[in-house]
């Protein structure tokens, strides 16, 4: 907050490429209000489409959210369950959400333990956005890393196995085009709210020269300053990759 006090505004040739966002908060936030965490949830879904709104605005090329882990499962199930109705209501407005903007869908992630209802959803929008080409949304849903770098090291072993691939042919290059993102760049910055710091299995292949930003304000909180103030933080950087600058 103080940057943007300061008068410092963001430099527009220093735009980070992509933004990778570890929404987190959602259920402390509606604890301390008195509501349920499914509250919380809908009221962070709605800060979702103002973000990507801004994002949009700001020139971001690629934007991945961080919606439902593989190992969220676990959570009470009628938590989860409104949490799957919460993103299949998403999933049929995103489109038309997105029609006056020229943005591409993807969700990433395992199909396995998703509704047919969500999954016919999630081919629909990626099928009716695959053209589009300003901006790159993905939604990342029962996604986990190692379950990332684990189905990519099958698919790997897979074309080995039938001659597509020889050993030596295995490449970072190769490899990154097996992972979910694909042909998505890494990361340059990850933003996490409510002011845990970590990455709780998020990306951690496309992560190893990400910055990571860290806030103690809570997802529903969390405004278009808010993302402002971790994007001029990122400019402050010096992004060495290894590298003596």
């Amino acid at each position: 907050m103080a940057l943007l006090q300061k008068g410092i505004k963001i430099d527009s040739n220093n735009i980070p490429q992509h933004i990778a966002i570890i929404m987190d908060g959602n259920g402390r936030w509606a604890k301390r209000r008195g509501l349920t965490r499914s509250m919380g949830h809908r009221e962070g879904a709605r800060v979702v489409k103002k973000i990507i709104e801004q994002a949009y605005d700001i020139g971001i090329r690629y934007l991945t959210f961080f919606a439902f882990s593989n190992e969220n499962w676990a959570r009470p199930k009628a938590e989860v369950d409104e949490l799957m109705r919460l993103y299949l209501e998403y999933l049929k407005s995103a489109e038309n959400e997105t029609n006056d903007k020229n943005v591409r869908v993807r969700i990433i992630g395992s199909r396995e333990g998703l509704s047919k209802e969500i999954i016919d959803q999630i081919n629909k929008i990626e099928k009716g956005t695959l053209n589009r080409d300003r901006m790159t949304l993905m939604i990342a849903l029962n996604y986990g890393g190692r379950q990332d770098i684990l189905q990519a090291t099958q698919k790997i072993a897979e074309d080995v196995r039938n001659g597509v691939l020889a050993i030596d042919e295995i490449t970072q290059e190769e490899f990154q085009r097996k992972l979910y993102t694909e042909d998505v760049p890494d990361p340059d910055l990850l933003i996490r709210t409510s002011g845990e710091m970590r990455i709780s299995n998020f990306l951690i292949w496309q992560c190893s020269y990400t910055e990571f930003y860290f806030t103690p304000v809570l997802w529903p909180d969390f405004t278009e300053k808010d993302l402002k103030e971790a994007i001029i933080e990122y400019q402050r950087r010096n992004r060495r990759f290894g590298d003596v600058k």
